[in-house]
């Protein structure tokens, strides 16, 4: 079904007047400005349009196997795990801090090495990095220790066997660094719902246990989890080396499928009132070609006001104030994405809540759309991030099939949860003509009815035609609601009546100031008003809200060619064509302006991509003949092309008229061709043209010819006049 209503919302302000925001810049340099003001928001300054969430938390359904259907990442074979155990476990001193003032602790002083137990000078708070566990303890009279496997933010991690079930595998994690043995209680009654916890990508809680620290004499408890073998993502990233030894980030589409398989994860712990806190690199293993997510030690309660654990880099901004919420969790899985695709050493310091931009990291540059999501998700008002983990996973599975797509010239289509299909083709006959923008208006996709808006009942039925006969019948609907007014909105337009669509547009915005295709119809309307800057802004703010969706990207590369900025409408033509051949105006569209920039073969191509399953496919294959020869002079050598036209023009079904008025074209240029001595007096001077040698006399007796259709299937007297006439002065001089 539908979420047309419920993904992330888009407020736009509740007065614009004339062109809007203006721009001297290419729309992709508009678009380069919304990412800076975006950005801005951290210095006070804010964008003119913006997104919020729709504030859901939705997002239990499952993706699939690793890698969405569209990815194969290399398994991970799960190892022996006594093999994991350390052999002799320590934390480097560079890695030791204070639990309580962050402070270095434990470190080199005069030469003399720091200790591993000891108490912080600063804040006088404990430490110790000495494992509290040892080889052959028995914890909660159960879980048989093996040894360390790593070391953590509560402590050391430790492997064991549970001698009560089949000598099964488990991983032991320290709950609460404390010896009040009553706070302790009170931590472990209150970590139980954890056990609750059931996903397939979320590690399985088993228990909640206590053991005594023989050197204090105090009391530690401990979370007892399932174990996971194979690597984290962390490990996996780090085995990937260039040829000078530096960490060769993984490719996006990889890291993308990982993500796609956390999220769902995470949004049922969303949907269970539940935050994780703590999603980094770290914390993420992949086990044959499964993926989990471990260390539920930071999870709580979306309403726990206890103490909370994340790590510096990972963490939003606002979690010091506001505490962790859905939104922050998405913040991090973001990050995570950062620091897996591109080299982000500074991403704990300068970069703490920052992402650097396109000019400075190359993959960034190269799949904007990945870039916008990953601004979009680490935005500093977590309002503006995606609603729901749901809501990111769709956009970032469109993303990954615009990448997938790029990379290796397949498309690879899919259904739009929030728009429908574009309505018809723009200029499918490849005129040299400026674009008509209302008509570019309408024949942009429309966003699809929300199925839980009180007026979708009337909308499926109506049955109205023309946009006169639909305003006058929605002026029987029972009851008004944000769908019909959309629709009669749209019934404006098609009247060519961008004024009242105005009016119509501002009382929506005023009432509904949070919808997304509110913002969509405003586009709309200034591009059929002539306002094309404007329009460019509302679907660049669209692209900023769902990267992963071809139709904000078609409308701007609409609002380009507009424009004049033909290389900013051929990459937006490209983004979508490449991932999806159905919107098939990206194929014309990129003919179009390949053409008026000169690259012939470039619009040829594009429009040899349009399948043979399309609607469209006889008008792109005309289209293909018209883009070989329009434009071209006779002293030019014609006759390669020529034959193509002539085979790709004999291949196809068309109509009388249809074939005539082609093959008048075809047989002109290859006429003047020939009279420009570029051809020789037989067959043998170049191919055949439509079954005629490249000869004067044979030529002129066949546009003859074809004039002469046209005037007998013409049904306008002017016109047969006018072909009889052209097919006189084509014939050849005959003597008698």
């Amino acid at each position: 079904a539908a979420r047309a209503a419920t993904a992330g919302p888009v407020a736009v302000p509740a007065a614009r007047s004339g062109s809007g925001v203006s721009r001297s810049g290419s729309v992709r340099t508009m678009s380069g400005r919304s990412r800076s003001h975006r950005s801005s928001a951290r210095t006070g300054r804010g964008s003119a349009i913006s997104v919020r969430s729709s504030g859901g938390t939705g997002g239990t359904a499952r993706r699939g196997n690793l890698g969405a259907g569209l990815v194969a990442v290399p398994p991970v074979p799960a190892p022996d795990p006594a093999s994991a155990v350390l052999a002799d476990p320590g934390v480097p001193e560079r890695k030791r801090y204070c639990s309580k003032c962050e402070s270095p602790v434990g470190r080199e002083k005069d030469g003399r090495p720091g200790r591993p137990d000891g108490f912080c000078t600063k804040c006088g708070t404990a430490y110790s990095f000495t494992p509290k566990l040892v080889r052959g303890d028995l914890v909660g009279g159960q879980y048989e220790v093996l040894g360390c496997l790593a070391h953590g933010g509560l402590g050391w991690i430790y492997l064991a066997v549970d001698r009560r079930v089949n000598d099964k595998w488990v991983v032991l994690k320290g709950l609460l660094d404390t010896g009040d043995e009553d706070a302790l209680a009170v931590a472990v009654a209150e970590r139980r719902f954890l056990a609750e916890v059931d996903h397939p990508n979320i590690v399985r809680i088993i228990n909640f246990v206590e053991h005594p620290d023989t050197r204090t004499g105090s009391t530690d408890g401990y979370i007892v989890m399932e174990y996971v073998g194979g690597k984290s993502l962390k490990d996996i990233a780090n085995e990937r080396r260039t040829p000078d030894g530096r960490r060769d980030p993984l490719p996006v589409e990889q890291a993308i499928a990982y993500a796609l398989e956390a999220l769902p994860a995470l949004g049922y712990l969303h949907s269970r009132g539940l935050v994780y806190c703590d999603f980094k690199v770290d914390n993420v293993i992949q086990s044959e070609d499964s993926l989990k997510i471990i260390d539920m030690g930071a999870v709580r309660r979306s309403d726990d006001d206890g103490p909370i654990y994340g790590t510096v880099g990972y963490q939003a901004p606002e979690i010091g104030t506001d505490g962790p919420t859905p939104a922050s969790d998405l913040y991090t899985v973001a990050r995570t994405l950062a620091v897996l695709t591109f080299d982000f050493p500074h991403y704990a310091t300068t970069h703490r809540y920052e992402l650097p931009g396109p000019e400075e990291v190359a993959v960034l540059a190269e799949y904007e759309s990945f870039y916008r999501l990953l601004v979009r998700a680490t935005d500093p008002d977590p309002a503006r991030r995606f609603g729901s983990a749901t809501e990111m996973a769709d956009q970032l599975t469109g993303v990954l099939r615009e990448v997938l797509s790029l990379k290796d010239g397949r498309p690879r289509p899919a259904a739009s949860t929030l728009f429908g299909p574009e309505l018809r083709l723009l200029d499918s006959e490849l005129t040299e003509q400026p674009l008509d923008a209302v008509q570019a208006a309408l024949t942009l996709p429309v966003p699809r009815v929300d199925p839980a808006d009180p007026g979708a009942g009337f909308l499926a039925a109506l049955t109205a035609g023309g946009p006169a006969e639909v305003l006058t019948t929605l002026l029987a609907a029972p009851a008004p609601s944000v769908e019909l007014r959309l629709r009669a909105l749209r019934a404006e337009l098609e009247l060519g009546d961008p004024a009242a669509a105005g009016r119509t547009l501002d009382a929506l915005a005023t009432e509904y100031p949070d919808d997304w295709r509110v913002v969509w119809y405003r586009g709309l309307t200034d591009l059929a008003a002539g306002r094309t800057e404007a329009a460019a802004e509302s679907f660049d703010a669209l692209y900023d809200a769902f990267p992963g969706e071809s139709a904000p990207k078609l409308a701007l590369a609409v609002c380009a060619e507009l424009l004049g900025h033909g290389e900013d409408a051929a990459e937006f033509y490209r983004l979508v064509g490449a991932t999806d051949r159905s919107y098939v105006s990206a194929a014309f569209g990129l003919a179009r302006v390949r053409l008026a920039a000169g690259d012939r073969d470039g619009a040829v191509h594009a429009l040899e991509t349009v399948p043979e399953s399309s609607a469209h496919f006889t008008a792109a294959r005309i289209g293909t003949v018209r883009a070989r020869l329009r434009g071209r002079t006779a002293a030019e050598h014609l006759g390669p092309e020529l034959g193509r036209c002539s085979d790709q023009l004999g291949a196809l079904t068309l109509d009388a008229r249809r074939r005539a008025e082609l093959a008048v074209e075809v047989l002109d240029t290859a006429l003047q061709w020939v009279l420009a001595g570029k051809a020789g007096d037989g067959p043998e001077g170049g191919p055949e043209v439509l079954g005629h040698a490249p000869a004067e006399r044979e030529l002129r007796f066949a546009l003859e010819h074809s004039y002469r259709v046209l005037a007998r299937l013409s049904d306008r007297a002017e016109t047969r006049i006018e072909m009889v006439e052209r097919a006189n002065r084509a014939r050849p001089r005959t003597w008698v």
